[in-house]
């Protein structure tokens, strides 16, 4: 055996050791500065989204174009963070969102501090600025931001793409939102009128085969699923139906994530003739969404929907299919669609379509169908309310009165009906209002006047913000019915320009508020007026009035009739019916024989202009008044 040199050992010990201390310092600096997820060919690992990932072809898919000098240590850092006031360097300024607050530091992007504030903003491009999915408002410190880059050419005022959106200042607070949200946004429906005993849907299954229309799609795969959908101008429901029970599976709601093309139909429109497709992208992304989030929370495959059925207004319909919207817009108001079914061109004004060329979540070979329009503006959400309350089978006359942005208005039975839309604007969901909101938490739903003092409630009982559609009417109602503004909105003080209503939470309402809110009554008015009129009855004759909608279902009917947003029609004759629009949708689902009878129902319907009437401007400056509708017409 050969004797060890000891000297020589210890030698190469050291050198050994002094490798080692190398690495060690080198992996350390390593992990300071280079992300753990970059491999050693500058290919991103990551599961989730960064600034730093850019699209390849080769590899991961993703490259890393970090620079390798950002500290990366903070991020295992456990200690949690309340981002309360406690975390915020008056030296500094503070970004926001629902409440939560953090520290600014510059260089950090709008998105980067959604992270920080755990507030879920949508993304697919790995924050690259190519989706357009992480759009969020800035409410208040756009100065202290990046100026708009390229990506953002297509959104305008206080919007901006929260991925490209740099903190440049951070001296100043700045506050956004994220247009996905979820107020308080109705989902209940009116009574099922489709029973177990009547579904009939196009999509079944024998021998572990689904079929749609008799015509083999695909293999059974142990459910059999349909989406009903109700896209409105401001808020979207999906409904997930199993169509061998005619069960509601999952509902999910948000706020219609158009809102930076405008609040209402015809800032839409206008904003999609300028950039065409931005809208209809925005919603399809929030859509896909919801139902990935739904899938995975109920353990199913998006493979297991078999058909969609959607409801909405004219534009927002027709956004959805990719339809040119501008004529919509434009004397006589008509769409594409109704255009060419008027020239014969088509038998119905319904559409169906493959779900994959719509884009949407769902089995490859899915349908996606529309109820038709009825005319102009009144449209295919109208249709399914119609089947909701069962017009086809109504002997007795009936009025309907779908509120929101656009309010639609349906007088008549199975014999005769009579139609028109009213271009009502945002103003009762808080647009143009001072404190006006929509129904979030902190919104006030509902106000009593008294001595002491005014009374209020808020959903979910929190701080007051501001006021959301019934708490507008129920202010409107109190301060009339307690004197203390006149009908043309003019306050018991004549001179007094604006009314403290809450001086704690700094809240108030101004005659601007108020001549705004009587324009949008105004419009509501003159639909039911003229409507009730052109078919030749009194609102006492009506023997049942339908309030469809979300806004509608949470108003208090009495105050709406004493300020003159509804027909004076007895209390026990008014039905709320809920998101009846959603529900007429379901129904189509489930039953053949109901998609067949609204598709012949809707030819019969009279539709008028409001705007044609010969006293149209006269009734509508009537209807500015906050006073009840007469009774009994002349």
């Amino acid at each position: 055996m050969k004797k060890v040199d000891k000297n020589e050992y210890e030698k190469r010990l050291n050198k050994i050791t002094q490798i080692f201390e190398e690495l060690v310092v080198h992996a350390d600096e390593q992990a300071t500065y280079r992300c753990p997820y970059k491999n050693k060919n500058d290919h991103c690992t990551a599961k989730f989204g960064c600034r730093n990932q850019r699209k390849i072809d080769e590899g991961t898919g993703l490259e890393c174009v970090g620079d390798d000098k950002l500290d990366y240590r903070t991020a295992w850092e456990t200690e949690e963070s309340t981002h309360t006031d406690e975390l915020i360097n008056k030296n500094t300024g503070s970004i926001s969102c629902d409440g939560k607050v953090y520290q600014l530091t510059q260089g950090k992007t709008v998105f980067d501090y959604a992270d920080d504030l755990a507030v879920q903003v949508p993304t697919s491009c790995f924050r690259t600025g190519q989706c357009h999915e992480c759009i969020v408002e800035i409410k208040s410190g756009m100065d202290s931001l990046s100026t708009p880059n390229e990506a953002e050419k297509f959104l305008r005022d206080n919007y901006r793409l929260a991925c490209q959106s740099f903190v440049v200042d951070v001296d100043h607070d700045i506050e956004f939102t994220p247009l996905r949200r979820t107020p308080k946004i109705l989902t209940q429906t009116t009574s099922e009128i489709v029973t177990v005993d009547t579904i009939n849907p196009l999509v079944t299954h024998q021998d572990g085969i689904v079929y749609y229309c008799d015509e083999p799609i695909d293999k059974f795969r142990g459910h059999i699923y349909g989406l009903a959908i109700d896209i409105g101008t401001t808020t979207v429901v999906m409904d997930l139906v199993d169509l061998e029970n005619g069960e509601t599976v999952s509902v999910s709601s948000f706020e219609n994530p158009q809102r930076f093309g405008g609040s209402d139909i015809m800032h839409r429109i206008s904003y999609n003739a300028e950039f065409e497709g931005e809208l209809r992208k925005s919603l399809l992304a929030a859509l896909n969404s919801e139902i990935m989030e739904m899938c995975e929370r109920l353990d199913i495959v998006r493979q297991e929907i078999y058909e969609i059925v959607v409801a909405g207004n004219t534009t927002m319909r027709d956004i959805f299919f990719r339809h040119d919207v501008q004529s919509i817009g434009q004397k006589p108001y008509k769409s594409t669609i109704e255009h060419e079914y008027n020239d014969g061109l088509r038998s119905t004004t319904s559409l169906t379509e493959k779900s994959r060329r719509i884009g949407i979540r769902s089995n490859p070979k899915a349908m996606v169908y529309s109820l038709p329009l009825i005319a102009s503006h009144v449209g295919a959400d109208v249709a399914a309310d119609l089947i909701a309350i069962d017009i086809q089978n109504q002997d007795d006359i009936i009025m309907l009165v779908d509120v929101g942005t656009n309010t639609e208005v349906i007088v008549g039975n199975k014999e005769r009906m009579v139609a028109a839309s009213c271009p009502a604007g945002p103003a009762f969901e808080g647009g143009g209002i001072e404190y006006g909101m929509p129904a979030y938490p902190g919104a006030i739903e509902s106000v009593k006047w008294s001595n002491e003092g005014i009374e209020y409630w808020t959903i979910d009982d929190e701080k007051p913000e501001g006021f959301c559609g019934s708490g507008l009417i129920s202010l409107l109602a109190e301060l009339l019915n307690n004197n203390q503004m006149n009908p043309k909105g003019v306050f018991a003080e004549r001179k007094q320009r604006i009314l403290p209503i809450l001086p704690e939470y700094g809240i108030t309402f101004s005659r601007e508020d108020a001549s705004n809110l009587a324009q949008a009554k105004a419009a509501n008015y003159c639909g039911q007026y003229i409507v009730l009129r052109h078919f030749g009855i009194s609102p006492n004759e009506i023997n049942r009035l339908y309030l469809a909608g979300g806004f509608a279902n949470y108003v208090n009917t009495q105050e709406a009739i004493d300020i003159g947003f509804i027909a004076p029609v007895e209390e026990d004759r008014i039905e709320k019916v809920g998101n009846a629009a959603l529900a007429g949708a379901k129904s189509v689902l489930l039953s053949k024989q109901k998609r067949d009878e609204i598709e012949a129902l809707v030819k019969k319907i009279e539709h008028i202009e409001l705007e044609t009437t010969p006293d149209f401007f006269d009734v509508f400056v009537e209807g500015c008044q906050f006073k009840p509708m007469p009774n009994h017409f002349d």
